[in-house]
């Protein structure tokens, strides 16, 4: 997009920060669609380092983004109404979509024959059907498609993968436990305009399952370095129907591989908030217990042991640095990378199956899913 020299530069700033260094790099122009996902508090609260600019947001709930614009700062004057509008205005090298899971393909079909990269929330899509129609005009237009989940920040999970692959005494991975979610949306205090969306399956796809199941297809499919699984069963419940009475509550998903098996517990049920990761070898275990804290055994006779993961460097530490990162060619994403394009097709293919399987009550064949 931009010469690797500029990025450089801007690195160079990150690590020195002197105001010479700062006024040499050119920010990546970045477009906000929609404001009624509340992770877009990410973005609009994350420290000024001098790789971004935001300059559109397309919202056309004005009583919201003028609520959010008092708690961050931004001016109104870069809000507008639509997504055409603020592309046609502001010319954004990108976008971050923080609207409904349903509104990602529009934004995608807006962005990609005008060469703009999106980067959505996870998961990719609301379905199937549209993540096909979004890949298909993502190769086409040679836009990237990138999809953000908090768990790709996490250093503890880049450090197990590692520790995993460098140490072959560990052997191959026998079984993934996924753990994801909280009490409930309604119970931790989601606001309004992200309940009306996330509680209806129209606009989510489905309730935990969708919310919180992509966590753990996306985590395995990486660790298994974009090995596809062969079957899914998948068993939803409605714990609390008179809170959620649209859509599941509580997920849990099986996927087999030839020899390995994951186990991915989304619910809105917990009764705390846990983003955890369990992956078993032939030999030892290593357990993520959160975004740093981690525990290790590499044998039963040597027992467990904790350990403390660092934190993941610039420009790998947040979704906006990699995106700068990649966009200035300083990152070359590969298909199983937890961002990117393949391996979250993959994930919509196993949500898929989760759905039909739950449904049906049945264990499904990824291949009775895929390409449909």
């Amino acid at each position: 997009m931009k010469s690797n020299l500029l990025f450089i530069l801007f690195f160079t700033t990150i690590t020195i920060s002197t105001p010479a260094q700062t006024e040499q790099f050119e920010p990546i122009k970045i477009g906000i669609v929609g404001l009624v996902h509340t992770h877009v508090h990410w973005i609009l609260g994350r420290d000024k380092i001098g790789d971004i600019e935001i300059v559109g947001i397309a919202e056309p709930n004005r009583e919201l983004a003028q609520r959010y614009a008092e708690q961050h700062g931004y001016s109104m004057d870069i809000v507008f109404s639509s997504t055409e509008e603020m592309l046609e205005k502001t010319k954004p090298d990108a976008v971050t979509d923080f609207s409904t899971i349903r509104n990602h393909l529009n934004t995608v079909q807006l962005c990609a024959p005008k060469g703009v990269h999106v980067m959505v929330e996870k998961p990719l899509a609301v379905s199937l059907e549209h993540a096909l129609k979004m890949e298909e005009l993502a190769k086409k237009h040679d836009i990237y498609l990138l999809t953000n989940y908090e768990t790709t920040w996490y250093g503890s999970n880049h450090e197990a993968k590692k520790i995993i692959e460098a140490e072959k005494d560990f052997g191959e991975i026998r079984k993934i436990v996924v753990h994801d979610g909280h009490p409930g949306p309604i119970e931790i205090g989601c606001n309004e305009e992200f309940l009306e969306w996330l509680t209806d399956p129209y606009f989510n796809g489905a309730g935990a399952l969708t919310d919180f199941g992509c966590y753990g297809a996306n985590l395995t499919t990486w660790l298994m370095n974009g090995e596809k699984p062969l079957t899914v069963t998948a068993i939803t419940q409605q714990i609390k129907p008179d809170l959620y009475p649209k859509v599941d509550d509580e997920a849990t998903i099986i996927l087999t591989y030839p020899k390995a098996q994951s186990i991915i517990q989304a619910s809105w049920n917990w009764n705390y908030n846990r983003k955890d990761l369990e992956v078993y070898c032939k030999n030892g275990y290593v357990h993520c217990l959160n975004g740093s804290d981690m525990e290790i055994m590499r044998s039963e006779k040597t027992g467990s042991m904790a350990h403390k993961a660092d934190k993941l460097n610039y420009p790998y530490n947040d979704p906006f640095a990699y995106l700068v990162g990649i966009l200035y060619g300083a990152i070359k994403i590969k298909d199983p990378d937890l961002t990117a394009l393949e391996n979250n097709m993959t994930v919509m293919k196993i949500l898929e199956a989760a759905k039909v399987s739950a449904k049906e009550m049945r264990t499904v064949r990824l291949e009775e899913i895929a390409d449909q």
